[in-house]
């Protein structure tokens, strides 16, 4: 079972897969509300999951989140890019569009996989982006959702690689 990770004066770190996250101020932190309680080890586990405002809170705009999430990779999948075609069609069968294939995708020296989706919401539209890695045994996906696609470039940059646990 990989390291669940904290949160520690507003910044989300974990030591097994070697990245911490700068939560936006004022974020509703909601991990606990969608973990799994299954001990479950072949399951997928959310690291963090964190929103712009609380569910019950209205909105006129797009309610943004960062949800982080790490799951056991199922045999013969050996790269982000393979696991990132099961992740595709589970955002395509929630409505989203891709905006275009999934490619390579630098944070830092750390390469990832990126996906671009969007989905109309009244007169609204729906950004997500989600990026993918492969680490000991587990794909972690970090899937930013916002309003416009440089409020996601903006989330994006919150994310940052150092060592990581072998």
């Amino acid at each position: 079972m990989p390291d669940p990770g904290a949160i520690d004066d507003g910044v989300y770190r974990n030591s097994t897969f070697g990245f911490s996250y700068k939560l936006p101020f004022g974020w509703v932190d909601r991990t606990a509300d969608m973990q799994d309680d299954s001990a479950d080890a072949s399951k997928s586990r959310v690291l963090l999951a964190t929103f712009e405002r609380p569910p019950e809170a209205p909105g006129d705009t797009i309610n943004s989140a960062v949800v982080i999430a790490a799951e056991p990779v199922q045999a013969g999948i050996r790269s982000a890019g393979e696991y990132f075609q099961s992740l595709s069609a589970l955002t395509a069968a929630k409505g989203f569009q891709a905006e275009e294939e999934p490619h390579e995708f630098l944070v830092g020296a750390t390469r990832l996989v990126r996906g671009d989706f969007s989905k109309a919401r009244g007169t609204l539209t729906v950004r997500q982006t989600s990026l993918v890695m492969v680490h000991n045994g587990y794909a972690v996906s970090f899937t930013f959702i916002g309003g416009s696609a440089d409020e996601v470039n903006e989330l994006i940059e919150k994310l940052s690689f150092g060592p990581r646990k072998r």
